[in-house]
């Protein structure tokens, strides 16, 4: 007989007992087991059995639930809960065979479950019903694998419209649940490697030259999640390797642009000591959204229209000074093998002679802080190409491969 999974479930038990007795009912009835975990302060319930209650919680972050409650502060409960919760969810899914993870709840509950899920591993399914499903919860997702379905109705009660929600958000759990992987086969050849709409030339060069020699070569888009994603995918030992076509995110980190990864970026890599060859594509560029969102103290700048709601600004000789700081900053801190190359005839589709961005001179303060900026134990390599032209690539591949063996 199938085992059945075993699947972790997630919310306020304090106020919304009846509505998780009903779920719990329906994730039993499509042949799951059921371990819960009550994240609400005030009380629990009697109504099924709890695995882990608020107070273990609340120890796992390091306070006491009876001083939480005195102290009658919704925010810092909320905090506190969102950081036991994903502490506690974690251990408990490293120790025990747990298949899915499912929360419900309004604003209280929807921040402590997504707090839990955001850093459970990609592939395990998360699901959350959630009164906020519709709304942006990006920096609560993050760059995880998590289904969100709206409640529609609050979820303070069961009525016609969310019984059958649950229903499904049930079903969908446990048919997510008792899926078997197949693994791929390349699963120990994978690369990551960034790109932009102004890269994709090189990186499909890349890619088709290095799935020729059996790699799996997964390509990260550079706006901000992204890159934040390619990040936390080499911290779980996803990758043998990183070809960082793409580092246009410091840019928009350094000036405020709309593709900002945020002040880990280029750190991945480095740390879990995986071979990386590193090129500054795109860095003649900050990203912004339409020409009327654009900053006021840039309105003077060399501006294009990339697309309706894509605005390009060129970063200047000043800005490319800090850049190269930046760039070789980050990738100082690495423990394993670095190769940064530089592609002498432009870093981007526009960076090209003729084209609108195209500044071999500022390109120039580029590369000389790069290289001034860089420890002597780093590579740093001019190549006479274009960052788009076949042979950049094939130069680029080589190097990677000649590291990673």
């Amino acid at each position: 007989m199938t085992q059945k999974p075993l699947i972790l479930m997630l919310g306020c038990f304090d106020t919304k007992g009846e509505i998780f007795s009903f779920l719990r009912t329906c994730l039993l009835d499509q042949g799951a087991e059921v371990l819960a975990v009550n994240i609400g302060v005030l009380g629990t319930t009697k109504l099924f059995p709890i695995t882990v209650e608020a107070a273990e919680i609340c120890e796992a972050a390091g306070e006491n639930l009876e001083i939480i409650r005195r102290s009658n502060d919704r925010g810092l409960a909320m905090e506190i809960m969102g950081k036991g919760a994903e502490i506690t969810v974690n251990k408990l899914v490293r120790e025990n065979n747990i298949k899915a993870v499912i929360g419900m709840g309004g604003g209280g509950g929807t921040y402590i479950s997504l707090s839990a899920m955001k850093s459970l591993p990609l592939g395990l399914p998360k699901l959350c019903i959630s009164t906020l499903a519709s709304k942006d919860l990006s920096a609560l997702v993050g760059v995880k694998d998590i289904t969100l379905i709206p409640s529609v109705v609050d979820v303070a009660g069961l009525n016609s419209i969310i019984q059958p929600i649950i229903q499904q958000a049930a079903a969908a759990a446990v048919a997510m649940a008792k899926l078997d992987f197949k693994r791929n086969s390349t699963s120990s050849k994978r690369i990551a490697i960034s790109m932009f709409g102004n890269t994709s030339t090189c990186v499909n060069h890349c890619t088709a030259i290095l799935e020729e020699r059996g790699y799996e070569v997964m390509a990260f888009h550079a706006n901000g999640i992204g890159g934040k994603a390619m990040e936390s995918l080499i911290l779980e030992g996803v990758f043998e390797g990183v070809l960082d076509v793409t580092t246009t995110e410091l840019a928009d980190e350094l000036l405020e642009g709309i593709c900002s990864a945020g002040t880990e970026r280029l750190l991945a890599a480095g740390r879990m000591g995986i071979p990386q060859v590193v090129v500054p594509g795109c860095m003649d560029m900050v990203n912004f959204g339409t020409m009327e969102s654009v900053p006021y103290k840039f309105k003077d700048r060399q501006l294009y229209n990339w697309a309706p709601n894509v605005t390009l600004m060129r970063t200047n000789a000043e800005e490319n000074q800090e850049l190269g700081k930046l760039f070789a900053h980050r990738l100082n801190q690495s423990n394993g093998e670095v190769v940064v190359l530089f592609p002498v005839k432009g870093l981007s589709q526009v960076d090209s002679e003729g084209d609108i961005f195209y500044n071999s001179e500022v390109n120039q303060v580029l590369s000389d802080s790069i290289q001034k900026n860089l420890k002597p134990e780093i590579a740093f390599d001019r190549l006479s190409f274009h960052i788009n032209e076949p042979e950049f690539a094939m130069k680029a591949v080589e190097r990677l491969l000649r590291l990673m063996k």
